[in-house]
């Protein structure tokens, strides 16, 4: 059986219950994915940042405490295209969760791509742009999640979800600033 899938984020919302009863007469599955954009300005080079972000050792530092971060897989000193690293951690109530994710893209000094194949998110797709700038490297951080369309997804991200993702770009941006000397900060969630 062939299913045709559309993805609607935000704006393209059905209307009513009869916009969304007509998508899944045609086959159609809706869900809505969630956008978290933070940029941040870091007083250092271009050179300096791509060196601690690209390598996946770094993650400690700027990963809360409270969700016992732990790589379990050998991690290379650089990421490369199609790289796995594993994790385990304890982001919700101490419960700990595997996590896999692949370095999906990269282009050197530009931006690298993660996302998840193994975790408690269906899906995890996180982009990590760096733009030279007078004085220092803008860095943005693009991500779109999605915890599922069941009604315990929805709960969940309700009622813990959203708010610990933001918080994790929150702890991260925080950590940065007292690493690197931040200057200036933006956060769209």
């Amino acid at each position: 059986m062939n299913i045709d899938i559309l993805l609607l984020i935000d704006a393209h919302k059905p209307d009513s219950v009869e916009d969304l009863s007509a998508l899944k007469k045609n086959k159609l599955i809706y869900f809505q994915m969630h956008k978290l954009r933070q940029e941040q300005f870091i007083p250092i080079t271009m050179e300096e940042a791509w060196h601690f972000f690209s390598s996946p050792e770094n993650l400690n530092a700027i990963t809360p405490d409270d969700m016992v971060f732990d790589i379990i897989s050998e991690i290379p000193a650089t990421m490369y295209e199609g790289l796995f690293i594993n994790y385990r951690l304890k982001p919700f109530l101490n419960i700990p969760v595997n996590w896999c994710t692949e370095i999906t893209h990269i282009q050197e000094m530009n931006y690298f791509v993660d996302e998840q194949r193994i975790g408690p998110y269906k899906i995890w797709h996180h982009e990590h742009h760096f733009k030279s700038v007078d004085g220092g490297v803008i860095m943005t951080d693009l991500l779109h999640y999605d915890i599922g369309k069941s009604v315990f997804g929805w709960l969940a991200g309700i009622l813990f979800v959203h708010k610990k993702v933001k918080g994790i770009f929150e702890f991260r941006k925080k950590a940065m600033e007292t690493k690197f000397g931040v200057k200036k900060t933006g956060f769209h969630g």
